[in-house]
Parts: structure tokens; C-alpha cells; sequence
């Protein structure tokens, strides 16, 4: 398996240099150089096997020439042996045809541990393989961060700088981070929005020099390998309804989202993938205007969702402008400077045949909380409920619909309390993280200040 940058200016290389570059050389991002296929027959086949299985089957067509049987096989048994599900990525049923997919029984209760524990667990095999050491840095708007501490946390050879927007995450979320005991974890709380922070990764990628000195890789959902650990859960969730299925998921940053136009790309057959947004609506506002164009970031009762340029929306890009690298290279370097770029007709028209998007404000976010507590007696997150309020205003969809639940709804008993009254219960998994002291650096929105800081704690 081969994989190429978006723009087309980079060598092609293997699954395992992709897992530990993050972002291709010529700033795009990384996909396959041909989407591996599976057949309705082996997608059907899936139903009722264990998720660790189908993870090993769908990824093992990524990692082929990287990675033996025997060590993907390994890597993925011990990623998932931490989740408190045995299904992984169970589906619950909360109307006729309507179902939640709950992506939050890992480490940090949210669905990012599902990528990233296999990520980790990858990441150190190839990192022993190869030598030497890595520096990831990651910009998170809540959940990126805590699970990737969770994955990589204490490892050999690795240092770990996670970015937050100071302020800007629930003070369930910045625990998860700033309570970690590991050496090797460093805290950011940047004074800033999280396109703030995610900007000031792709300035450390683009000075070549700085980031081959410290071995620089991400954890991003630039990364492709969290895309392909993604993908699974698409697959699983359809082979148990056994019909194609419409899905609703909170979206960001785009990787989640994508992640179902991947699987789709690899013959699943998907029934429509609804992009939910909060107030940061600039991917509703791009597939109902033709127009990708960033605003000021809102703060909303759904912070991991408070983006307002959407990294793996390029990929996206890609794939509907027929794979043309040279289009998408001058897209986004015309959308870097101006941040704003009108979508041609024809790649607007491909976007609009696989999604749709609706935003909903904090105002229906509590209401979606409210009316899934009252009717079914269970308790949703905010982004849970961004996407629960899309569902509703999408209408009769023809196929089974689920919404990707995306987060423990613990995380925040702000939002929650807002919308019924009372905290959800507190899993064991954060008892007693308040009373841990917290270690992290306030710092300026300022490329070269990180820099500085990052070189700091390296001794270099």
C-alpha cells in the first residue's frame, strides 16, 4: 500500500512513514494511492464479529508492507483492552429506526481514543523498529489531547506537547491533560482559539529545519492512520442493521466525517453522511452556500466542535475534484491567504451528492439534551446533542439513522446541568481527578514562543 498528498508534491511512500510524518512534506495530507476494496459479502460477514477483528481486517489493507499480521494483530488486541464496552463501538436504540453509536468507552471518554489507542500502539512499534526519537505536537479543542496522552503517555523515545485554547475546554477535559504524571507530557493552554493552535502546528511543519531537528510528527486528524482506525466503526455499526445507513456526526475538524466517505470509498454502502456543526458553521455554510470561508470561533457548549477551519476538509476537496493535486494545491494556498475559496460547480456538486449539514446553537443543543433525557431516560453530551438536533431537522430519512455519540456526557456537567437540571454521574474513570495537581504552560499565540518552549523542554 502506497500513499499520496493531496498536492501532489510529495514522493509516495508507505503506511508507516505516513504514521509517523503526520503531514506530507508539501503541507497536504496523506491518502491512499488507491482506496482498498471490500465486497458486500465480507462487509456482511462482519456482523456479529468481535470489533477487534474487523479492525484488524479493515486496517490490515492499510498496513500491508508496514506491519506483519502478527503485529497489527497484536497492536490492535492491545489497544482496545482498556474499554469498559466489549462491543467497542456499541449501538443503542433511542426511536423508531434512530440509534446512537457510542464511541466513548475508552480511556478519556471520547471518541478519539478509538483511533488513537491503535495509533499509539503502532506509533511506538514503528518508532522501535526504526530508532531514534519523535516529538508530536497536537492542537486540541478538548478530547484530541487527554487521549492522546492516554495512548502515548510514558513511552519510550517519545515527547508529547499538547496545545488547548486556554479557557476554551471544559475543566473536565483540561484535567484529562494537565493532571498527567507523565515526563514525557507537556501542556499548552494557548492563549487562543483552537485554528489558533492548529495554525501553529502547520507553522512548525513548514519550517523544515526546526522539524527534522526535533523528528516533528503529528496526532492531528491530519494523520491518516486516524482516519483508517476510524473507518471501522462505520463499517460494524452498518453490518449490524444490516442496510445502508444514514449518518449524522458531529463535526469539527472534519476527520470523523471523513472517516464515512473513506469507508464508503471502500464499498460500504452508505445511505447519506450529515455533517452536524454548532455555531461554527462554516461547513453548513460551505455545502448550502458553495463557499468555504472562515469567521471569528464562537464559544459554545460544544468546544471540541468550535473550528473554524476544518483540516481534513481537504481531503475531502480532493476526493471530489477527482483526485486533481493541483487544483487542491492552489485551493488551499488561496484559501491560506484570503480564507475564503468559492467551490467550482462540479466539486461542489460531487460534495452535495454525499453530504448534507445543518447547524444548531446552544439553544438547541440543550433542547436535543432535554428531549433524549425525557424520552429515553439516558444522557447525552453536547456534541451528541448537535447531532441529535441535525437528525431532527433533516427530516424522514429513507434508511436506518445513527448519530455518532461522541463523548461521555461527564465531560460536561455544565452543558448537561443546563439542560436537565442535574450533573450526570461522574464514571470512575475521573473520580478523584479534581483533587490531582495540574501542570501546564500559559503561553501567547506566538509560533516562535512555542518554538522556544518545545525547545526548552527537549534540551536542545
Amino acid at each position: 500500500m502506497q500513499f499520496i498528498s493531496t498536492r501532489g508534491q510529495a514522493p509516495q511512500t508507505s503506511f508507516s512513514d505516513v504514521l509517523l510524518a503526520g503531514l506530507a512534506p508539501d503541507g497536504g495530507l496523506y491518502l491512499p494511492q488507491s482506496w482498498p476494496q471490500f465486497s458486500p459479502s465480507e462487509i456482511a460477514a462482519f456482523k456479529g464479529q468481535r470489533y477487534q477483528d474487523v479492525a484488524f481486517a479493515i486496517l490490515s489493507r492499510f498496513t500491508a508492507g508496514s506491519f506483519s499480521d502478527a503485529e497489527l494483530r497484536d497492536a490492535v488486541t492491545a489497544a482496545y483492552a482498556d474499554f469498559d464496552a466489549p462491543d467497542i463501538a456499541p449501538l443503542v436504540e433511542i426511536g423508531d429506526g434512530q440509534y446512537l453509536l457510542e464511541l466513548f468507552h475508552g480511556p478519556t471518554l471520547a471518541f478519539k481514543d478509538i483511533a488513537l489507542q491503535v495509533l499509539g500502539q503502532l506509533f511506538s512499534r514503528a518508532l522501535a523498529k526504526r530508532g531514534g526519537r519523535a516529538t508530536i505536537v497536537a492542537a486540541t479543542s478538548g478530547d484530541t489531547g487527554s487521549a492522546a496522552i492516554a495512548a502515548l503517555g510514558g513511552l519510550a523515545n517519545i515527547d508529547v506537547f499538547v496545545m488547548h485554547p486556554r479557557g476554551r475546554v471544559s475543566d473536565v477535559q483540561r484535567l484529562q491533560m494537565t493532571t498527567s504524571a507523565h515526563a514525557n507530557v507537556h501542556n499548552i493552554a494557548l492563549e487562543g482559539s483552537f485554528d489558533d493552535a492548529q495554525g501553529i502546528v502547520k507553522t512548525l511543519f513548514a519550517d523544515t529545519a526546526f522539524a527534522d531537528a526535533i523528528s516533528l510528527t503529528a496526532v492531528n486528524s491530519i494523520n491518516f492512520a486516524r482516519i483508517a482506525a476510524q473507518c471501522v466503526y462505520y463499517f460494524t455499526a452498518t453490518a449490524a442493521l444490516g442496510k445502508p445507513v444514514t449518518f449524522v456526526v458531529p463535526t469539527g475538524n472534519f476527520g470523523d466525517i471523513f472517516a464515512g466517505e473513506a469507508a464508503s470509498r471502500m464499498g460500504l454502502d452508505v445511505g447519506r453522511l450529515v455533517i452536524a456543526t454548532n455555531a461554527n458553521d462554516i461547513l453548513a455554510r460551505t455545502l448550502n452556500d458553495g463557499v468555504y470561508e472562515s469567521g471569528a470561533s464562537h464559544a459554545t457548549l460544544s468546544p471540541s466542535m468550535d473550528i473554524q477551519v476544518a483540516s481534513n476538509f481537504e481531503r475531502a476537496l480532493f476526493e471530489a475534484a477527482g483526485r486533481d493535486a493541483d487544483w487542491t494545491a492552489a485551493a488551499m494556498s488561496d484559501f491560506s491567504r484570503s480564507r475564503k475559496l468559492a467551490l467550482p460547480p462540479a466539486v461542489l456538486e460531487n460534495l452535495r451528492a454525499r453530504y448534507s449539514a445543518f447547524a444548531s446553537d446552544d439553544l438547541e443543543t440543550r433542547a436535543a439534551i432535554a428531549a433524549v433525557h425525557k424520552q429515553t431516560g439516558r444522557i447525552i453530551d453536547p456534541h451528541t446533542a448537535v447531532g441529535v438536533a441535525a437528525m431532527r431537522k433533516m427530516g424522514k430519512a429513507p434508511s436506518p439513522v445513527v448519530v455518532l455519540s461522541t463523548a461521555h456526557p461527564a465531560k460536561f456537567p455544565d452543558a448537561v446541568t443546563q439542560a436537565i437540571g442535574s450533573a450526570p454521574p461522574e464514571p470512575k474513570r475521573l473520580a478523584g481527578m479534581k483533587d490531582l495537581p495540574e501542570k501546564l504552560e500559559v503561553l501567547a499565540n506566538d509560533p516562535a514562543l512555542i518554538k522556544q518552549f518545545i525547545s526548552s523542554r527537549l534540551g536542545s
